[in-house]
């Protein structure tokens, strides 16, 4: 029998992708990135990620660890980290001793979280890789020689993370995929999964994960982070309205258009088809849009079904006060 789970027993973290807002500039999109950070830490939420994406005009995270750096060093107790790191766009030899740069400059702060997707299409893949021999079917392989690097076993290595090595920097597995579910349990490892825009395999990848999971240096036990979408506002109509910024947003994926964020607007029916409506209610299934009453329901109920040891929030709101708003909201309904 499972212990019920409030919103107190669970961590409250934040993936930000860094979205261009339509008037506004990449470097203004780092600055508020940088002011929710800042929030964020005081309203003690314990993380925040940012994604590797590329030749992605709305999203302005590419270069990973510079923005980790930016946002570290304006911060102060905040995790920040990689949600994740996209391993087969690059050496593991050149992420350890990115991310041991971080950890020796910030340590305990810095998190490796690790994909096996490019993170773009497959042209910018290629472009990507050019050096690279391997392939995400070599993810499993270079997770373990990442760990190898940051391990103190690897001091007698002819080849060192320097700096990097022996520095423990902790490893999380991103997934949306039950493959991924499989990987972090066999390794030990902290699992996140994207169920904030790939759902369908939320339940079946968490049971394989808690199952299958194999105790390590790192955890003992099996800790599960899901990915959900957060708007919240005084009521449901106006988050509603707010949140018609995300659903444009996940548009223009769908129909690979790919604008800055887009201003929110009173009607959606005259811009998307009811296929397209489908689809993205599909990709925003796990979406808590509302008041506070409505979203504080609205979570409850996903912790009981997931039993997830952490929540981490996706929200693209147009305006960036009221996105600070709903942040702060939202870290006062864990603290009831």
């Amino acid at each position: 029998m499972r212990t019920k789970k409030h919103l107190s027993d669970v961590a409250f973290s934040v993936l930000d992708l860094v979205p261009v807002r339509e008037g506004f500039s990449h470097r203004s999109s780092m600055e508020k990135s940088l002011e929710l950070a800042q929030h964020l830490e005081k309203w003690n939420y314990k993380r925040i990620w940012v994604a590797e994406h590329h030749n992605a005009p709305s999203i302005v995270s590419s270069a990973t660890p510079l923005l980790i750096q930016y946002l570290a060093q304006g911060t102060k107790v905040i995790r920040v980290g990689s949600g994740g790191v996209m391993l087969p766009n690059h050496s593991p030899l050149v992420v350890a001793e990115q991310f041991g740069t971080l950890a020796t400059l910030f340590p305990g702060r810095i998190d490796l979280g690790l994909g096996r997707a490019p993170g773009t299409d497959q042209l910018t893949a290629r472009a990507l890789r050019r050096e690279r021999l391997g392939s995400s079917d070599d993810f499993p392989q270079d997770v373990q020689e990442l760990q190898f690097y940051f391990s103190k076993g690897s001091a007698n290595s002819s080849v060192k993370a320097i700096p990097g090595q022996g520095l423990e920097v902790p490893v999380y597995i991103l997934g949306s995929s039950t493959f991924s579910a499989h990987l972090a349990a066999a390794l030990g490892l902290p699992y996140a999964f994207a169920s904030h825009f790939a759902p369908t395999y939320l339940f079946e990848a968490l049971d394989i994960y808690r199952k299958e999971f194999k105790p390590s240096d790192q955890i003992d036990h099996p800790y599960a982070i899901a990915g959900a979408n957060v708007v919240i506002a005084k009521t449901d109509a106006e988050a509603e309205f707010l949140a018609t910024s995300s659903n444009l947003f996940a548009l223009d994926i769908i129909r690979n258009t790919r604008r800055p964020l887009q201003p929110p607007v009173k009607n959606m029916r005259e811009i998307w088809t009811p296929y397209e409506e489908a689809q993205v209610g599909f990709m925003r299934k796990y979406a808590f849009i509302g008041s506070p009453e409505t979203v504080r329901k609205g979570l409850e109920k996903f912790i009981e079904e997931t039993q997830t040891d952490e929540l981490i929030f996706s929200s693209y709101v147009y305006d960036t006060d009221l996105r600070l708003q709903s942040f702060e909201i939202l870290s006062q309904l864990r603290e009831r």
